[in-house]
């Protein structure tokens, strides 16, 4: 069967992020297959109309990575674009269209219901590979794990086959190694982290499964072959398993691999010499999803670290030589002016980093925020969440906190509020382009 992936992913803020979920889709599809990829970020509209016309595909996958930005302060929402962009697919082509992704995982009976494409894989897209086969024999596709369909649902469970990605030669990976380097990398999936807001876990699980340290070392390896300048771990938290991610990093050293990497950790409670070994091993970025510097808000954001530890973390990796960045995410349940000024106040005690500070708490189903938001009657079961909504604290309302933050931030340029929006964008798609590699945010650390 001739089969295109599709990514609709355009959104740039603060630098386009690759898309990887399309590679494991690939690479989980049988060889007989024709598979084509195409990046919305590289491929305009008319070469991508060309590319229908001549590669005629019986089946077209969507892999939609966002249903928005997550930004009160400057929300953008992505479900409309996707919807005209599928309307337009459907008068081009009469290919079975399928969506799957992270953001279709989150809210998939709201986004199938508003996109209405043919069938909806939920959870990990390898299982696409499932639903090709099925199609291509005229088997019964009920009983796939995760496949909706208008009428139908299947529960997803997590991926029990090999995590098989693909490394073609493509325009899409090239575009990334022109424009800063970055490709992506992951080395776990699941969460076994329970934050309240949190939907990793409905995407991915709450177990870790592993793979093999010696297997990302190699894919690591392959990546640094094709080009790249960097790699991003892209688990949830790379040392949320912190025996795992040691021996990735040694595998990484004795493979080879010497290109600089970062991930997404957890200000977690880490043996002494773990951030001086990851540094070894060519870790050069740490950014901390750190939400805030009160207890009782770790407590009630049911964090597994508390503000001393957050200290201890921070002080190793930046001993260590790596460069820190913590990530705030404030005005969640129990937020108020006192915790906010805790908060704001021990910010000022970390040295040698630079501050992310996003206000408002997306709500999003299968999580215990959305339990939380029905209790306290902000919203209720049968609630659409498909168009952003936000938990907001009965205490202090987002405008007061954005305006305490931006205040306290003034000019100093390691407080950063939101993402930078087009500004940041634009600088570093600049830098990018002058040969400078990987995330960038380490020019603003102070």
């Amino acid at each position: 069967m001739k089969i295109l992936l599709i990514s609709p992913n355009t959104h740039t803020t603060p630098y386009p992020v690759y898309p990887i979920g399309l590679d494991y889709v690939a690479g989980a599809l049988d060889k007989k297959h024709q598979v084509t990829i195409a990046d919305l970020n590289i491929v305009e509209k008319d070469a991508l109309q060309k590319l229908i016309i001549e590669f005629t595909p019986d089946i077209i996958g969507l892999s939609l990575r966002n249903v928005d930005n997550t930004e009160i302060g400057n929300p953008l929402f992505f479900i409309e674009k996707q919807k005209e962009l599928l309307v337009w697919l459907r008068s081009l082509s009469k290919a079975i269209i399928v969506c799957g992704g992270a953001g279709f995982t989150i809210l998939a009976r709201e986004i199938f219901d508003k996109l209405q494409p043919d069938y909806g894989i939920v959870g990990e897209g390898e299982r696409f590979a499932q639903l090709v086969d099925a199609l291509e024999n005229d088997l019964p596709v009920d009983g796939i794990p995760g496949l909706i369909t208008a009428t139908h649902s299947e529960d997803p469970v997590p991926w029990k086959g090999q995590q098989s990605r693909s490394f073609a030669t493509n325009d899409h990976t090239q575009f990334y190694v022109d424009h800063g380097g970055m490709l992506n990398l992951q080395s776990k999936r699941g969460c076994s982290f329970q934050c309240i807001y949190c939907p990793y876990p409905h995407i991915e699980g709450s177990k870790h499964r592993r793979v093999d340290a010696k297997i990302v070392a190699e894919t690591a390896l392959n990546l640094q072959e094709q080009g790249a300048k960097y790699f991003f771990i892209t688990d949830s938290a790379f040392n949320s398993d912190v025996g795992h991610s040691l021996q990735v990093a040694e595998a990484f050293q004795e493979l080879g691999v010497t290109i600089p990497w970062g991930g997404f950790f957890a200000p977690i409670k880490l043996p002494t010499d773990y951030f001086t070994t990851l540094k070894a091993c060519g870790l050069s970025h740490v950014e901390f999803g750190t939400e805030s510097l009160s207890d009782t808000m770790l407590k009630n954001y049911q964090k597994p670290f508390r503000v001393k530890d957050v200290f201890a973390a921070h002080k190793q990796a930046v001993d260590a030589d790596i460069h820190v960045a913590h990530y705030f995410l404030l005005g969640g349940p129990g937020e108020s002016e006192q915790t906010l000024a805790e908060t704001l106040d021990k910010v000022e005690e970390l040295q040698k980093t630079v501050h992310f500070f996003f206000t408002g708490m997306r709500i999003y189903p299968h999580t215990k925020l959305f339990e939380i938001a029905i209790e306290e009657g902000k919203i209720r079961e049968e609630t659409n969440l498909l168009e952003p909504l936000y938990y907001e604290s009965d205490t202090i309302s987002p405008d007061d906190i954005e305006t305490q933050v931006t205040a306290r931030a003034a000019e100093r340029i390691n407080w950063v509020v939101g993402s930078g929006g087009e500004t940041a964008a634009t600088i570093v798609s600049r830098m990018h382009k002058r040969g400078f590699s990987g995330p960038l945010w380490e020019f603003l650390i102070r």
